[in-house]
């Protein structure tokens, strides 16, 4: 085998659920030949997540296009900046749509400060109390703001009957073991795979198999080893993989309950 040779994707008979990623900004493929090579890799189910006003109805056309395609509303906070009430309403308004699962990608992220912190907080806030007024799961974003993410999940999470994720899960231990306490799911991703994310798969250690969420986050964050090219749902089975390797569980086991915790998420 040659040195650069990359391994080829696992497959497996269990079928699985991408539950976060953004079909629109994926450009290596079109969207068809994506999602009939993530079916090659079992991949049953897709939810692709709404990060921003101009694509609240992108991936709402995608999610009618293709019938295992399902999607999100909410604005992410690196967009905070462009919300107003026009786009608060349009999230409620598409919330009745049979495709749309949860109010999501939404949250902090200090890290970058796309947005000023105050209305990252205030629109965080917002459709927070849309998904409780609605009774939708939400997708969160948090980035360095675990304090203030804390903060304002213990105002709602009492009356956010469903939840949902805390994607990507890159925080501390605290804010995971509130999260977890709480009945919030966490998504782990290809981040998992990298030598550098040991704390990663610290929270991954102690996170129990009933509350992951497996995903990609792709067109961002690929699996090892095929870090540097875009990534897609096709190789979650990288994902899946080093979950099994961390918690000590078989493949199928983590097949199974993975699966069985996307559809108490999200309802399909």
């Amino acid at each position: 085998m040659g040195k650069n040779k990359k391994r080829e994707i696992p497959t497996w008979d269990l079928p699985i659920i991408e539950t976060h990623c953004h079909l629109d900004y994926l450009k290596d493929l079109p969207t068809q030949e994506i999602l009939e090579k993530s079916k090659k890799s079992n991949i049953e189910k897709v939810v692709t997540i709404a990060v921003e006003p101009g694509n609240l109805d992108a991936v709402i056309a995608i999610s009618n296009q293709f019938d295992n395609v399902y999607c999100t509303q909410g604005i992410h906070p690196h967009e905070a900046k462009k919300i107003d009430q026009t786009v608060l309403d349009k999230i409620v308004a598409n919330l009745a749509l049979p495709k749309v699962v949860a109010v999501g990608e939404i949250g902090l992220d200090y890290h970058y400060d796309n947005s000023p912190r105050q209305e990252q907080r205030e629109f965080f806030e917002k459709q927070l109390q849309i998904a409780v007024d609605h009774d939708y799961p939400v997708v969160i974003h948090t980035r360095d703001a675990d304090e203030d993410t804390v903060a304002i999940l213990k105002n709602f999470s009492s009356s956010l009957k469903r939840k949902g994720v805390i994607h990507s899960f890159t925080s501390g231990m605290d804010l995971a073991k509130f999260c977890l306490d709480e009945g919030f799911h966490l998504g782990f991703n290809g981040i998992i795979t990298f030598n550098s994310a040991q704390n990663v798969r610290n929270i991954l250690d102690i996170t129990p198999l009933e509350r992951i969420l497996v995903e990609t986050d792709a067109p961002f964050l690929t699996p090892v080893p095929y870090r540097g090219r875009e990534n897609a749902p096709y190789y979650l089975p990288f994902v899946i993989e080093k979950i099994a390797e961390v918690k000590n569980e078989t493949i199928e086991e983590v097949l199974k309950k993975t699966y069985k915790n996307a559809f108490d998420v999200f309802k399909f």
